[in-house]
């Protein structure tokens, strides 16, 4: 510095070295439909938007579409009755076929089960006439191919995709986009029928599932199955749910035009008019609870784990919150195909355990057979390490290719290292034993990329993987005669 005017000058010299700042790892990004489409008059279609509670999401985005329940045959909830038993008039049609849209509901479970700030990438606008398009999600996925904070890719409402559709999206812009990106993962819930619920086994759908998947970039993908009964119940606007006169009741019992409540207009409400039948009517509609995929519940799960212990501890044997039970019962001899397999592509269970829950059974990605990438908790471990030391050199760009910078450089990232195997994250006695990290003329570099402006830089990690399989060995031991 040029001192040319008399006076008193301070000068801060630093002397604490560079730091590397772990990234976010539990940002979810929800693709899916909304009610709400703008807010406060700016757009929100392919607009990813981050919030931060259930609370957050209802103001900006809305809520579930509306829920009517019918019976067979008829406009709404028909009611007859025998003697002085109301009852409906046959079956009340299970609504779970005809719900398109289930990303408000997937936000539930994901807040419910540990979640906290997430992305919503909305792709449309709910609606009876709206059909979820396969362009739609294309350009959602590429909106959120700019965002830099997403750690996790979900989609929530593309069932009523055909199956080549619905597994071509997470190929070729899910798992294509993570690993291009290098920064998240995608998790996939298995396709299922709308007609039959999620009941199908696990050997029905595996092999549409394995061969459609495909074979590119699957250490960036985790699959769960099968999909959840949870205790959630469907969205419900009383003032919309039509009630019908059937055989047996009487115009004073059901009005004509009557609906489930209408404070504004008692007349033609059976909650004003009847409130015997209010009750039945609500029993009966109440049986009737969200089925949803799993991916938004395990998400919550990721978050919850990484807040708790860290991002390199396997997101497994955790029990999930607002799940009734899975749609398919799984035991050890169902696992064995979803676990290990030969193709590679593993299938993570959710299992109910008596006295424990219902637990996430497995922390595999798709790349089951594969050496280093089998395990999801490593493979996000080494996410988080790969883009907190990106972005932390980044200040190094320009500076003098010399052994000055490479010590800095190569102090920060041992600082930052050795900070994660303190926490467990790495094994090894010692530092030492966990990591390396090297750089510098002759050990990563040669003089031509020093001339061509390239500092390299070389890590290496030994994470901590999950045991996967606790072998018991018992044996007899012999008696021993003095």
């Amino acid at each position: 510095m040029a001192y040319k005017t008399p006076g008193v000058y301070v000068e801060e010299t630093p002397r604490l070295p560079p730091s590397v700042a772990e990234v976010e790892t539990a940002i979810p990004a929800f693709i899916g439909y909304t009610q709400n489409i703008s807010y406060n008059g700016l757009p929100l279609l392919y607009k990813p938007t981050r919030i931060k509670s259930l609370k957050e999401y209802e103001e900006v985005f809305g809520f579930a579409e509306n829920t009517v329940f019918s019976t067979a045959g008829a406009t709404g909830l028909k009611i007859n009755k025998r003697g002085n038993r109301f009852v409906t008039d046959g079956a009340i049609t299970d609504p779970f076929s005809a719900l398109k849209f289930r990303l408000y509901y997937s936000l539930q479970l994901f807040y419910a089960n540990g979640g906290g700030p997430c992305y919503i990438a909305s792709c449309g606008q709910t609606g009876a006439a709206v059909d979820p398009a396969l362009a739609d999600f294309e350009k959602a996925f590429d909106a959120l191919q700019k965002e830099d904070e997403p750690t996790m890719l979900l989609m929530t409402d593309a069932l009523t995709l055909t199956i080549d559709q619905y597994y071509g999206l997470y190929t070729s812009k899910g798992l294509a986009q993570a690993a291009f990106l290098k920064d998240r993962v995608v998790l996939v819930d298995l396709y299922i029928d709308a007609a039959d619920k999620g009941i199908k086994s696990f050997a029905d759908l595996a092999t549409d599932f394995r061969t459609k998947i495909g074979v590119n970039n699957l250490s960036y993908g985790a699959a769960y199955y099968p999909w959840l009964r949870t205790t959630l119940p469907y969205a419900l606007n009383e003032k919309l749910q039509p009630v019908v006169r059937g055989t047996g009741a009487s115009a004073a019992e059901i009005p004509n035009n009557a609906v489930l409540r209408d404070d504004e207009n008692p007349t033609a409400s059976i909650y004003h008019v009847n409130s015997d039948l209010y009750n039945v009517i609500h029993k009966e509609i109440s049986k009737f609870t969200i089925i949803a995929p799993p991916s938004p519940a395990v998400a919550g799960i990721y978050a919850y784990v990484d807040n708790t212990r860290g991002v390199w501890k396997a997101p497994a044997n955790v029990s999930l919150n607002l799940v009734k039970e899975p749609m398919v019962k799984i035991d050890d001899e169902d696992q064995t195909d979803m676990n290990v397999t030969s193709t590679g592509k593993s299938v993570n269970a959710i299992r109910a355990f008596s006295g424990k829950g219902i637990l996430v059974w497995g922390a595999r990605t798709l790349a089951g057979n594969d050496n280093e990438w089998r395990y999801i908790s490593v493979r996000r471990f080494f996410n988080m390490v790969e883009e907190s030391v990106k972005k932390s050199t980044e200040p190094f760009v320009f500076e003098p290719n010399d052994g000055n910078t490479w010590s800095k450089v190569r102090g920060m990232i041992e600082n930052f290292l050795t900070l994660q195997w303190r926490a467990g994250a790495l094994q090894g006695a010692k530092p030492e034993e966990a990591f390396f990290v090297k750089v510098g003329l002759g050990e990563t570099m040669t003089a031509l990329d020093i001339l061509e402006g390239r500092l390299i830089v070389e890590i290496g990690m030994a994470v901590v993987r999950p045991a996967e399989f606790i072998i018991l060995r018992f044996s007899h031991k012999m008696v021993q005669t003095p």
